[in-house]
């Protein structure tokens, strides 16, 4: 059975990835299944230093460890989403070693200011509205930029709409992966 068609929703916290994933998950898109990274659990910073040597390895392990599981497929889906906070760089060397043969990564980003708004007032997390998410942010916006991703500005989209974006993404997948088939 050919592995499923994997999309990857990153971005830095308040773009808008958990809302949007949700909202396209709620529309029940045929052979679609939508996964969260945190999910897992988020260990602390002391916590990742001391049993991973730091943030990063974690994040690296956390997502070839979700890649598996995405991978094996315990839902049958054709295609998989999964809402994340993770590097590029620890995404992309897991993909042929676990077999995935058609993903599109897609960024999701926002103008600090508006991403400030969401994590003070929505999200209840103004603790994340700092300097240090907008070098994040910025961080992963080069590097898509670097890869020649798609990025999608949630700064002035609905949710809805954003949604409807990544169905568009879905749909390109799904002919990719109907292709080679």
């Amino acid at each position: 059975m050919m592995p499923p068609g994997v999309l990857f929703v990153i971005g830095a916290s308040g773009a808008g990835k958990t809302a949007t994933v949700r909202a396209l998950d709620a529309e029940g898109l045929p052979g679609v299944r939508c996964y969260y990274f945190d999910t897992i659990g988020v260990p602390s910073a002391d916590v990742m230093e001391r049993e991973w040597g730091g943030g990063e390895r974690w994040q690296e392990q956390a997502t070839a460890g979700w890649i598996g599981r995405l991978v094996a497929n315990p839902d049958g889906a054709e295609l998989v989403v999964l809402d994340g906070q993770t590097r590029l760089s620890s995404i992309t060397p897991h993909l042929s070693s676990k077999g995935v043969r058609h993903w599109r990564i897609v960024l999701l980003d926002c103008e600090p200011a508006v991403r400030a708004a969401r994590l003070r007032g929505p999200r209840a997390q103004p603790h994340l509205a700092s300097g240090r998410m907008d070098a994040w942010a910025r961080y992963l916006r080069e590097q898509a930029d670097a890869m020649a991703l798609p990025v999608l500005d949630t700064s002035r989209l609905t949710v809805d709409e954003a949604a409807s974006a990544l169905r568009r993404e879905l749909e390109e997948l799904r002919r990719q992966r109907e292709a080679a088939a």
